[in-house]
């Protein structure tokens, strides 16, 4: 690890992180498409997305202003956390004012239950922005963990320039050539991916596509009348449609 850079006064830099999670599963039926509607609204409800959001503060090291949630009818939750800009440990009451407008989680899912061929869709946006020291990219191991996903988008930016105890403008705080050097192996073994690196721009985009239709989930329920070889057929077309997404 590098030393820290020694900085003259507050870090104004700011990053921000954004990604989403595509989940698919098959559901011919109108039985299993609403078993898996009961599936998303359980598993991703407001509550449980705040509990993820407030995982991410801890592992960034940031400390929690106000919370809003909301679930919606039919289906569909929001999440979005407030936070200062400074780590825990160095929290001054004082700065929380000057703060709560520049660093800020949120998340939305946006389920999709009306595609064509029985096939269902879970979308999940999560947004860090943050202002200062904190680094978003240490919490990505944790958001996989969480969800199930088959496409994943990540873009990383950071914008600003802060300047050191010198006076010399300072544009970026932190190592980094790909965001999958942020992304433990065993998660990354499961995925294609295609990497966009302008570090001149410090801009950086990762987009993963899971590696075998096999991997797909199935909603198909004990009832189902489709033979082995029209489910295999359902595969091979969610999975070009997969790879139309990951291609875009």
């Amino acid at each position: 690890m590098k030393e820290k850079i020694e900085l003259k006064g507050f870090n104004n830099l700011k990053k921000q992180l954004s990604f989403s999670f595509y989940d698919f599963v098959i559901a011919p039926s109108e039985e299993e498409k609403l078993s898996y509607v009961e599936y998303i609204n359980k598993r991703y409800s407001a509550k449980k997305i705040t509990e993820l959001l407030k995982k991410i503060v801890d592992i960034i090291e940031a400390n929690i202003l106000d919370i809003s949630s909301q679930d919606y009818e039919p289906y569909g939750a929001s999440s979005m956390l407030l936070l200062s800009d400074i780590k825990a440990d160095d929290l001054v009451c004082k700065s929380v004012a000057a703060h709560i407008d520049k660093s800020h989680i949120t998340a939305h899912t946006y389920p999709d239950f009306e595609g064509p061929n029985g096939f269902v869709s879970f979308r999940v946006d999560i947004d860090i922005s943050t202002c200062g020291e904190i680094a978003p990219l240490t919490a990505l191991d944790e958001i996989f963990h969480f969800f199930d996903t088959d496409i994943v988008v990540i873009d990383y930016i950071v914008r600003g320039y802060t300047r050191d105890k010198n006076g010399e403008k300072i544009y970026i705080d932190h190592p980094i050539n790909s965001i999958r050097d942020y992304i433990a192996d065993d998660i990354m073994e499961h995925f294609r991916y295609k990497d966009l690196i302008l570090q001149n721009d410090n801009t950086w985009q990762l987009k993963l596509m899971r590696n075998d239709y096999d991997d797909i989930e199935e909603f198909f329920s004990e009832k189902s009348t489709l033979s082995k070889e029209e489910k295999q057929k359902h595969f091979e077309l969610l999975y070009k449609e997969m790879k139309e997404i990951f291609s875009q």
